[in-house]
């Protein structure tokens, strides 16, 4: 395991992590039943589109310890870590264990406060406000289905382009086994029919990642799949070209 400590990190002034954050225009993940399942750590909760189709969110696996394939995705990152989304904390919280500089943010406030209580920095923030370290973080994250935030995934990379250093990293979870491109309008709700306000998603595999990640000036690093889940890896910029052998 490579050990990317802040020493080759572009250095970024993380703020206090009790800090007295505006709250977020989009509300959208802060209502009940999202905030109800976070506090009690279960679900089932589930993204529901118009036509009643329902797509499982895994609330106990995001309120536990970081997992195996966590760790994966952990390990690929570089310098100075911004978790976007980062739900109830699992991956700032093991970042901050490992000793690296991290800071989580959401626009909910029962994740927030979570992410808080186990010892890890964040703030009540959606992707598209502004904040901390803008243009020098060395990785960004958008794991657990957070390459829809928004419904518009050239939007969300044009944002992370200018949250990240140049040549930055952007890790994204993707859809497993599927060329899928998907932007809809849904709300979490929950088994008893308790729904949150509606919001735009978008749900991506990782070919169509890759399509609009060419066409905004990204480049392929990695991809790989890790308990069942899939994922893939961008830096900004083009490609650096291979060392001449002459």
């Amino acid at each position: 395991m490579v050990d990317r400590t802040d020493a080759a990190a572009p250095h970024v002034h993380l703020p206090d992590p009790h800090p007295a954050a505006p709250p977020p225009a989009d509300s959208a993940w802060s209502a009940d039943p999202y905030s109800l399942a976070l506090g009690s750590g279960r679900g089932p909760l589930f993204l529901r589109r118009a036509d009643g189709w329902l797509l499982p969110l895994d609330v106990e696996r995001w309120c536990a310890e970081a997992d195996a394939a966590d760790l994966e995705v952990l390990r690929r990152c570089e310098g100075a870590v911004l978790d976007v989304g980062c739900g109830p904390g699992r991956l700032v919280a093991a970042l901050s264990r490992q000793g690296r500089r991290v800071l989580g943010i959401d626009v909910s406030e029962a994740a927030v406060a979570r992410t808080l209580r186990l010892g890890a920095p964040a703030l009540r923030r959606s992707v598209f406000d502004p904040l901390p370290g803008e243009g020098r973080w060395g990785t960004a994250l958008l794991i657990d289905g957070n390459i829809g935030i928004g419904g518009d995934p050239a939007a969300l990379l044009a944002r992370a382009s200018r949250l990240l250093a140049p040549g930055g990293l952007l890790i994204a979870e993707t859809v497993p086994d599927l060329d899928l491109d998907e932007r809809v309008r849904v709300h979490v709700t929950d088994a008893r029919g308790a729904t949150g306000t509606a919001f735009p998603w978008a749900r991506l595999g990782t070919p169509a990642l890759l399509r609009y990640a060419e066409r905004a000036g990204w480049h392929a690093v990695a991809r790989w799949t890790a308990g069942g889940r899939s994922f893939a890896a961008l830096r900004s910029g083009p490609p650096t070209p291979a060392p001449s052998s002459r």
